[in-house]
């Protein structure tokens, strides 16, 4: 058994030791401890210790100036010799700006790590991160999956979790160990900026996903696993305005009930590190909330990993949050609260500062070693104390390989969503004359979104030239499909030569979208789509041919105007390099889409409200109002094959954990395509004393059907599920009366 398995060994032993840890203990070495990272702590000056704590952009070891690199990126020797020996730096995350190709990769981390274990102390490697965020995105010629958002539209756990694999194995074949994902935030307000990223807006969804995301990413060999990383922890994506890192105002049910569970289930799957929320939670900044860092993170969910801060967070308790006067007080406040490392990123005030702290006796040398034990641990189980911290291009032969680009586009065809059908408009016959536009139809990045080989992802000179566009794999299926613009995101371009194109096809399939963005630039005032796209739609309405909209989206953009006009509607999210050629199979019938919505699709820029509303949310329709009238509603999504469910039953049992009920229903194919189908359970809770929600998911299984073929789907219900989460925080038990639904089947239980 080599070290990194031991050292996994070993963690199992940590883990079970502390779940029997005492309330309050977190700064007390376990009985489990490592006595080879005992041993070096020992060893270790303050400013050793504080260096560990401290993470540096990898702008700061670079030539030229931060965010204005010399071109190609190369290590400045003297900057990387000021940051690893005088600063005792433990950790560096991103790129310089853009994706690198392998080897320049590997001459980067491989100058930094060389640097970290021959030019200090105690020879310990440095802890590298990066956002891989649908794939290896920063690393050219990886496989890019679709965005997070996508993936739950498959609502495929096992996909979820080969996707991250491959994700961990191509990110791990450049030398990083440390990847900031999965998004375990739950996307309530679809105006966030960050809605691509999450697996939408269902807590049971996110959990469930994440948890596959982590094990894919971190139950791997040795060579191929990445510390996952819980983004962002707590309550990010609640801000009331729906801006970025904007204020949040959660009450304890609803912090519990919603935005807590995808975290309780990644600790569970032994989720490595912790990124903070950047925001504020009731007037309080999470990065100074000892209540959240410490009380609940540690405390009482038990999480021993990495705590690590968001970009320049620290600083921004004083300059944006103004909970501090000064840096010194800020960075008083994170550490104290439970902060174990600082993303900087681009100076070294915090480690001149903390050092400063521990001088003064207000930050003490133990609560410095609880930090730096965590970041150690995870260094150690990394594999990162052995020899071969850089390998070399010959031990990833599958990077990017036919192997790894099947399960991406794989995962795009399965995410891709058919909102509506109108008289059978699809799938399309290769002999009709299609004509494709807009601005989504000849466009990688937009396929592709954010964290594309770039931050925003916006740069086609990174694109991946052999990839196709939506309109490029549809003239491979078809001699009959003609293309033309039209109009971009906000204005036509040519659009009277390309409504004249389109007078001559028998079928229009109108590509549109949004330009892709994340975090502040992403920040939008208006959900609609944007005008210029609608009233070009509107055009194509015109010509009375059948339209096929398809939307190509960071998060749901209205199209009320257009969308109950169009002959068939599809959601395509953010499906990645393999996007085009996916579609193209469900345009043509080559594949059976069979995506569902992981949110809800609003109809109105003020009625946001989520399928699990509560029942005064859906107001009194004798006054002629619907509050809950959305455009298409959570795990929506429509198939080619007429699937039918029948013969739901639910049935009681009791085993070692308590009471369960048993639900089975019976699914039926009888079409010729062969179907992936997901199967929802949701519960309604007909009274409690608690306003119970309209409807809840439960349970959801992903099954593959074949032509002509039935089966019985099962699924088991604890009664811990049904619990709710009362106004004081409590998971509460009440017996009553509940209501089962999966599809069209409904069937009532009273359980005591």
């Amino acid at each position: 058994m080599n070290c990194t398995k031991r050292f996994l060994a070993l963690f199992g032993l940590l883990a079970l030791a502390a779940c029997s840890m005492p309330s309050g203990s977190a700064s007390k070495v376990s009985a489990g401890a490592d006595p080879e990272i005992e041993a070096i702590l020992r060893r270790m000056t303050v400013r050793e210790k504080i260096g560990q704590m401290t993470q540096l952009n990898l702008d700061v070891v670079c030539e030229g100036e931060v965010y204005n690199l010399v071109e190609p990126h190369h290590i400045d020797s003297a900057k990387l010799h000021k940051a690893i020996v005088d600063y005792h730096v433990g950790s560096i995350l991103n790129c310089g700006g853009h994706a690198y190709p392998r080897e320049q990769w590997l001459q980067i981390i491989g100058t930094i790590q060389r640097f970290a274990v021959t030019k200090t102390t105690h020879k310990i490697p440095v802890l590298y991160g990066i956002d891989a965020i649908h794939g290896a995105n920063y690393v050219m010629g990886s496989t890019l999956f679709p965005q997070p958002l996508g993936q739950a539209a498959a609502f495929d756990r096992a996909l979820v979790e080969r996707g991250a694999e491959i994700t961990a194995y191509e990110t791990r074949a450049v030398g990083i160990p440390w990847n900031f994902s999965p998004v375990l935030d739950v996307a309530r307000n679809p105006l966030w900026s960050r809605v691509f990223e999450t697996y939408g807006e269902e807590p049971l969804v996110c959990a469930e996903l994440g948890a596959a995301a982590i094990r894919g990413y971190q139950d791997n060999s040795d060579s191929s696993r990445v510390a996952a990383c819980m983004k962002h922890f707590l309550g990010y994506s609640a801000a009331r305005t729906g801006k970025d890192r904007t204020p949040a105002y959660i009450p304890n049910n609803v912090l519990r009930e919603i935005y807590l569970p995808s975290f309780v289930k990644a600790i569970e799957n032994r989720a490595l590190t912790v990124m903070i929320n950047s925001g504020e939670i009731n007037g309080q900044p999470v990065h100074a909330s000892k209540e959240i860092l410490t009380d609940l993170l540690r405390n009482e969910l038990r999480f021993e990993g990495i705590a690590v801060t968001d970009w320049e967070d620290i600083i921004k308790l004083q300059l944006n949050h103004r909970v501090a006067a000064t840096l010194k007080e800020a960075t008083y406040m994170a550490i104290s609260a439970g902060i174990d490392m600082c993303m900087v990123p681009n100076d070294y005030n915090f480690s001149d500062l903390l050092y400063e702290l521990v001088q003064e006796g207000r930050i003490t040398e133990q609560r410095l070693n609880e930090s730096v034990r965590r970041i150690l641990m995870v260094k150690k189980k990394m594999g990162l104390f052995n020899d071969d911290l850089v390998p070399s291009i010959q031990e990833y032969p599958l990077f990017g390989s036919a192997t790894f680009t099947k399960t991406a586009q794989e995962a795009a065809e399965k995410s891709i969503t058919l909102l509506e059908n109108r008289k059978a408009t699809l799938p399309l016959n290769i002999n009709q004359r299609v004509f494709v536009t807009g601005p989504a139809a000849n466009s990688m990045v937009m396929l592709n979104g954010a964290w594309t080989r770039t931050w925003q992802g916006v740069d086609p000179q990174w694109d991946n030239a052999a990839m196709n566009t939506i309109q490029e794999a549809m003239a491979k299926l078809s001699s009959n499909v003609t293309f033309m613009e039209g109009c971009g995101i906000s204005e036509w371009k040519d659009a009277s030569a390309a409504l004249s194109m389109a007078q001559s096809a028998d079928v229009i399939v109108a590509c549109m979208g949004e330009w892709p963005s994340t975090e502040k630039p992403g920040d939008i005032d208006d959900l609609n789509l944007e005008a210029a796209q609608i009233s070009y739609v509107e055009e194509l309405l015109k010509l009375g041919k059948p339209v096929v909209l398809v939307l190509v989206e960071n998060r749901p953009r209205l199209v009320n105007t257009i969308a109950d006009r169009c002959a068939a509607v599809i959601m395509a999210y953010q499906p990645g390099d393999f996007g085009g050629d996916a579609l193209a199979n469900i345009l043509y019938g080559k594949v059976c889409p069979s995506g569902r919505l992981p949110l809800t699709y609003p109809r109105f820029n003020h009625s946001l409200l989520t399928y699990d509303h509560k029942y005064t949310e859906t107001l009194d329709q004798k006054f002629g109002n619907n509050a809950y009238l959305p455009q298409w509603t959570f795990g929506h999504g429509l198939t080619y094959a007429n699937v039918q469910y029948s013969n739901l039953k639910i049935t009681p049992g009791i085993n070692q954990q308590g009471d369960y009920y048993e639900v089975s229903v019976d699914v039926t194919n009888p079409s010729n395509y062969t179907v992936h189908e997901s199967t929802l359970l949701f519960v309604r809770d007909l009274y409690a004393t608690t306003t119970p929600h309209a409807r809840k998911l439960k349970a959801f299984v992903k099954n593959t059907l074949a032509p002509q073929s039935k089966i019985t789907v099962y699924m088991k219900i604890d009664r811990g599920d049904l619990k709710f989460v009362d106004y004081h925080g409590n998971h509460v038990w009440e017996g009553g009366e509940f209501e089962f639904m999966i599809e069209n089947l409904k069937q009532n239980i009273t359980i005591p």
